[in-house]
């Protein structure tokens, strides 16, 4: 027969009204259940056993001393009283001396049962609990959050939804960190590495057993539920995607229907806006990272709007009336909490822009944004961070790439890449965007370090530049940066 570590049983949910009156519960383990009318009774077949008693008496009768003498004698491991009264101090003493812990709960021949139940019929504890859980999974409403805490009621266990890295996605705060867990792959489309966690303390075989077995069915209700949620978010996203680029293509006011639908998402068109780009490499699953993005503005008490648009979010904060240099500080500050924020989980470059006037304006401080961002992702020493306002000649100089005064000139110096194998121009501007790591430069490519060393050598050799000159490599990577942008 199976052994149940009384520490273990103690925090099982059918045992929450029992209290330990005398002895160590963490060393015992109980292998059996025999249950003695009083205290009169002479124990039998009781080694390793819980010994329940199920008449109440005084705990100040002699009996209950010879009880536990007699239950020491025979090896059992605890007796289980009626009532949760406090034992005279000779009788803890003596129930400390022989080793034999002492219980009491409101009604020990219930407790008694559950024990008895995961010593003798664990199958029938297994399969009780997955029925009741199947059923759940088709009852619960409300979606994930619901699913949960239907789950919690039936496992009557805290239950958690966690992503890749085993942060909490939802469920009971502040999450299962120092708690043991039993975990269980989700494996839902969109939601890569999600998993559930229930609190399942070892030492309990049969609920072991029992909660591994109903995780199983409830991950794939968890899967079904988030698969719908995915095409909720992405349903949300091309709207929320498709509505900012109808704003930022209209000239003057916004047709009425385009304002409408604005004002059911949330923004507001009129007032003052603070644009924000925040690009991430590619590979990135926008839809499904944003609520880390909002989670880090929300942290960061960044009050803004946040949409999806290509690699990575659009983002802009609106406020009522043109704010003054101690609101636009403390904004910016708080900008720059969310990144920092953001990029302990999610590598990313972000760019902030100034503050404008109505829709026009928007789009306006949206464009400045992204090119900040453009500009952050070479910025390690800002931690790819950049504000237009303060970009100062870092922002000239970006704009200077887009004229054409500046393209006929930089083609001209790359004219002796064109047409040369291994799309050199290509690989000089992510090596020079790397600042130089041939690592990282291999890995943006999806090529060989060797490789990005033989083409950046033949680049440097067709052009006759140095690259270790910082002069030379500003100017190449400008150059470099104004003819993709034009291509």
């Amino acid at each position: 027969m199976t052994a149940l570590r009384l520490a273990a049983l103690l925090d099982h949910p059918d045992w929450a009204g029992v209290q330990v009156l005398a002895g160590d519960p963490d060393p015992v383990e109980i292998r059996d259940v025999r249950t003695v009318p009083d205290l009169r009774a002479e124990p039998v077949d009781a080694e390793c056993a819980l010994l329940v008693v199920a008449i109440a008496a005084d705990r100040g009768d002699w009996h209950l001393d010879a009880l536990l003498r007699r239950a020491g004698a025979a090896g059992a491991a605890a007796v289980l009283l009626p009532g949760r009264a406090e034992l005279r101090r000779a009788s803890s003493l003596l129930a400390e001396r022989i080793g034999v812990a002492v219980l009491g709960a409101p009604d020990p021949l219930a407790v008694g049962l559950v024990a008895t139940r995961l010593l003798r019929a664990p199958d029938q504890v297994v399969a009780d609990l997955v029925s009741r859980t199947a059923a759940a999974g088709a009852a619960a409403t409300g979606g994930v959050d619901g699913l949960l805490a239907e789950l919690a009621r039936v496992w009557r266990r805290p239950v958690w939804l966690l992503d890749g890295t085993g942060r909490r996605v939802a469920g009971p705060d502040p999450g299962p960190a120092g708690q043991e867990t039993l975990v269980r792959a989700v494996g839902a489309d969109g939601h890569p590495g999600s998993r559930l966690a229930v609190a399942v303390p070892p030492g309990v075989p049969a609920e072991t057993a029992a909660v591994t077995a109903a995780m199983a069915v409830a991950a794939e209700s968890m899967g079904h539920r988030l698969a719908q949620q995915r095409l909720t978010v992405e349903r949300d996203a091309r709207l929320r995607t498709s509505l900012l680029v109808e704003l930022l293509q209209t000239t003057g006011d916004p047709a009425p229907e385009t304002r409408r639908r604005a004002v059911d998402a949330g923004w507001r068109l009129d007032g003052w806006h603070i644009g924000i780009r925040i690009d991430v490499p590619a590979g990135v699953d926008a839809v499904a990272v944003r609520p880390e993005v909002l989670r880090a503005f929300d942290t960061a008490h960044l009050s803004a709007a946040v949409v999806e648009q290509g690699s990575g979010w659009g983002a802009w904060s609106t406020f009522e009336h043109e704010p003054g240099s101690d609101e636009l500080h403390r904004h910016a500050t708080a900008a720059r909490r969310a990144h920092w924020l953001l990029r302990s989980s999610v590598r990313s470059a972000m760019g902030v822009g100034r503050v404008y006037r109505g829709v026009d304006g928007l789009a306006r401080t949206l464009g400045e944004a992204g090119d900040a961002a453009r500009l952050a992702v070479t910025r390690t020493a800002s931690g790819h961070f950049v504000h237009v306002d303060r970009l100062g000649l870092g922002r000239l100089l970006l704009a200077w790439t887009r004229t054409d005064t500046f393209l006929p000139a930089a083609r001209s110096m790359l004219d002796p890449l064109h047409g040369q194998p291994g799309d050199l121009l290509r690989t000089l501007t992510a090596h020079l965007d790397a600042e130089s790591s041939l690592t990282e430069t291999a890995a943006v490519l999806g090529v060989h370090r060797n490789t990005v060393t033989a083409r950046v050598a033949r680049a440097q050799e067709l052009l006759g530049v140095d690259l270790t000159d910082p002069d030379e490599r500003l100017a190449l990577h400008l150059a470099c940066r104004s003819v993709l942008f034009h291509s």
